[in-house]
């Protein structure tokens, strides 16, 4: 089961070190491209996630663990054979499908599996794994793409989703089914709202911010998040009940958790492509470049509760957001000249942050939730770490377009504003003026993406305040 949380996150983190390999391949996907080709996966995955909990409730676990893992290989190999940019967007909907039936499945088959008294040890080793795919994502990446094609990740990806099949289907118990209504239309539209809301993002570089696309895409968004909304509250037994939400805690948990990840996925989508054009790193050297901010992740988890319970929640929910809006903004001041070790110094920082947040945000959700919808509990979680992630790829990928487009000389702007693609159509002595222009855009996007999680940060802070002096 760990295996399998490994395999769908890992995913998440991997697919970023391919995107100068994918920039400069035969697809020529343009800058919004590129930001699609991403987000699809972590799209599917993060608004199905519920549902997938819901179907393994009603047709089995380990059924839907089996098929989500058949999804998975399906859509990773339909990605690595895609001749263009939208068959590889078909793969990469359908892979992100496999994950969101996969991920809530394995802890339900996990906790059918052990006794009683090992449930704590089986959620904490379920959860750390969460962490440790991203690194697995990223070290296991790069060494796969160090084979010189953006197609071997995909390809990669087929045998060891296959081999977990055979794995599952021999290890893993037949658990009780249980009669859960499913919500296909609450489903339908919270990926469609969501869908239509990142095209207003993503699109609004290239189309312009007042073009139909992007308008549209912004009022489609609200239509069908305000359906989903009336839905939820009509259907007897909703996946989630947007009534939640009116509980002070769970609301500025989520809008924490969600922060997080909006920011570590902003900077692993940068990242990739700094080290390798700002600093000259090769693929797998990148893979192992984003190591420093997993460090506090893996070392340091254990301990947060500790300090939670010393200096409140609320503290260190504090501590949280300065570490991790203070690093990305440390990091958007490096350049190609920054030695690697302050550009690291810069990484434990923001991984200290993430290691505060995601413990304390997580306990938070998981007390705000009576125990009958424990499960729920975690699906929320999941879907807001990853909404988060795809919403913090969409942002940082429309404002680094837009920054490197009005830093980049106006004799070297072409159609397509993917640096791989000025690098190739510029003369050589004018690569220099390319990559500068690059550094332009990402520190521009982290200044941005750090500024945000200050912000919203101090609001979730204050909120979380509030609500713990009004219970007193």
């Amino acid at each position: 089961m760990c295996a399998c949380v490994a395999l769908v996150v890992g995913m998440v983190a991997a697919i970023n070190l391919a995107v100068p390999m994918l920039a400069s391949s035969a697809l020529r996907p343009s800058a919004s491209a590129l930001v699609w080709i991403v987000d699809v996966y972590v799209i599917f995955f993060a608004c199905l996630v519920i549902p997938g909990g819901a179907a393994g409730d009603r047709f089995g676990r380990k059924g839907v663990v089996l098929a989500g893992l058949g999804l998975f290989a399906v859509g990773s190999a339909l990605s690595a054979a895609a001749p263009d940019v939208a068959v590889l967007l078909v793969g990469r909907a359908v892979t992100g499908v496999g994950a969101a039936a996969v991920l809530p499945n394995t802890l339900a088959v996990l906790l059918h599996a052990v006794p009683v008294e090992r449930t704590g040890t089986t959620i904490a080793a379920w959860a750390s794994m969460t962490g440790i795919g991203g690194v697995l994502g990223n070290v296991g990446g790069g060494a796969v793409l160090s084979g010189g094609s953006w197609r071997w990740l995909f390809v990669a990806a087929v045998p060891i989703a296959l081999v977990l099949v055979v794995l599952v289907a021999r290890v893993a118990p037949v658990s009780a089914r249980h009669d859960r209504r499913l919500d296909p239309l609450g489903a339908v539209l919270l990926v469609g709202a969501s869908v239509a809301s990142l095209l207003g993002i993503v699109q609004g570089p290239e189309a312009g911010w007042g073009s139909p696309v992007v308008i549209g895409g912004f009022v489609f968004a609200a239509v069908l998040f305000t359906a989903w909304t009336l839905v939820g509250l009509k259907h007897e037994h909703p996946l989630f009940d947007p009534r939640l939400l009116r509980l002070p805690a769970l609301r500025s948990a989520c809008l924490g958790m969600t922060t997080v990840f909006f920011g570590m996925f902003a900077l692993f989508y940068v990242n990739a492509s700094f080290l390798q054009y700002g600093k000259g790193f090769g693929v797998l050297g990148t893979g192992l470049g984003i190591i420093p901010l997993t460090l506090p992740i893996i070392l340091g988890g254990r301990h947060v509760g500790r300090l939670s319970r010393r200096i409140g929640v609320e503290a260190t929910t504090a501590l949280a957001f300065a570490f991790v809006g203070g690093g990305l903004l440390g990091l958007s001041t490096c350049d190609d000249r920054t030695s690697y070790v302050v550009y690291a110094a810069w990484l434990v920082a923001t991984g200290i942050g993430v290691t505060l947040a995601l413990p304390t945000l997580s306990g938070v959700i998981a007390e705000s939730l009576p125990p009958d919808q424990a499960g729920v509990g975690t699906g929320l979680q999941a879907t807001t770490r990853e909404f988060g992630s795809a919403l913090g790829v969409a942002v940082i990928g429309t404002i680094f377009t837009a920054g490197f487009a009005s830093a980049l000389p106006a004799d070297l702007r072409g159609d397509h504003l993917t640096v791989a693609q000025v690098l190739a159509a510029s003369p050589a002595d004018r690569a220099h003026e390319v990559i500068a222009a690059f550094v332009s855009g990402t520190s521009t996007g982290l200044r941005v993406i750090g500024l945000v999680v200050l912000g919203v940060g101090a609001l979730v802070v204050l909120q979380s305040w509030w609500s713990h002096a009004r219970r007193k």
